[in-house]
């Protein structure tokens, strides 16, 4: 299991949202890059980067600052607004290693699949669910299909990797909705596809409640981590180090 280190960009800065909400935001870093050299410096190979003016917009708007956090060396992937092949090759040429599919998955799940049918696991889908039910568009449209009827759909269709966000919990500190990480997992285990698990990480606890959900379901591919890292709750370099001694 990997931790993967958040930076969430918006109108040039790196920011966490409350529970998805675009007015209810944190100024964390005022370049997004300087977020990206602090994680590098604590040992992260990988980093979650979420382009939010994308995901509102409907189109990558941050790729100059994202590509300099590729330049950095760590494994990048990234979502928001990748509504398009020709957004994922940009995406792709700015070096980044994984695209990640939320929006367009969800009302086009045959372009996900053609998408990881030519592509592996370089594509992701992102699914974000409130209350159960996948959110789109940045989180401000809920569908009326549930995030685990979405899963099995792709999964079946031969999507091998995904990242699953509780909203509910994201940003807020309340810790993770383990329950539903598992059920995302015991839905994917069967068609051999992994899971990022996203949403809630407080504490260094929390990462070790991970570390046992993924003792149980080998699936479980990494964590994101966000908040709890500006906030200080979460020793970035701590937790890489014990990772690597297990």
């Amino acid at each position: 299991m990997r931790i993967y280190p958040a930076v969430d960009i918006k109108d040039g800065k790196c920011v966490r949202l409350k529970m998805g909400d675009a007015s209810n935001k944190t100024v964390y870093f005022e370049n997004p890059l300087d977020a990206a050299k602090s994680f590098a410096e604590a040992g992260s190979k990988v980093i979650h980067v979420v382009d939010l003016d994308g995901a509102f917009g409907g189109s990558i708007a941050n790729m100059e600052v994202i590509s300099k956090i590729a330049g950095l060396g760590m494994f990048v992937e990234l979502g928001g607004g990748l509504r398009d092949e020709a957004s994922v090759r940009r995406a792709f040429d700015a070096g980044v290693g994984r695209a990640i599919i939320g929006t367009k998955a969800c009302t086009n799940p045959e372009f996900a699949i053609s998408l990881a049918e030519k592509y592996g696991d370089k594509i992701a889908v992102g699914i974000d669910a409130k209350s159960g039910k996948v959110a789109i568009k940045g989180w401000v449209e809920v569908s009326d299909l549930t995030a685990f009827e979405l899963a099995e759909k792709l999964a079946r269709g031969g999507v091998r990797m995904f990242i699953y966000t509780d909203i509910d919990t994201d940003g807020m500190l309340s810790g993770p909705n383990i329950p539903s990480q598992k059920k995302m997992l015991e839905t994917l285990l069967p068609f051999g596809a992994y899971l990022i698990a996203s949403g809630g990480v407080s504490s260094e606890e929390d990462i070790c409640d991970f570390i046992e959900l993924g003792k149980s379901f080998k699936n479980l591919e990494g964590v994101i981590v966000g908040k709890a890292i500006y906030e200080g709750r979460v020793d970035l370099r701590n937790v890489i180090n014990k990772l690597s001694c297990r």
